[in-house]
């Protein structure tokens, strides 16, 4: 499902159930799903830890080397 469509979704039952004051908090929720779908990070999430780039590891994967 897009971000855009359960936004609008999301809104109309909001608003349907009485509830306009959560727009804002579900349009804060959607740009953060947004940003975190477009975060590089996401792209090794497939890959195992080793196989990642000495600048992208942690401090704890780098001592367990």
């Amino acid at each position: 499902m897009r971000i855009e469509t359960w936004l609008n979704a999301m809104k109309a039952d909001a608003e349907a159930r009485g509830l306009p004051e959560l727009a804002p908090l579900l349009e804060a929720l959607a740009q953060s799903t947004a940003a975190l779908r477009r975060a590089d990070w996401n792209d090794a999430a497939d890959r195992p830890v080793g196989d990642l780039p000495a600048g992208r590891r942690s401090a704890e994967d780098e001592a367990s080397r």
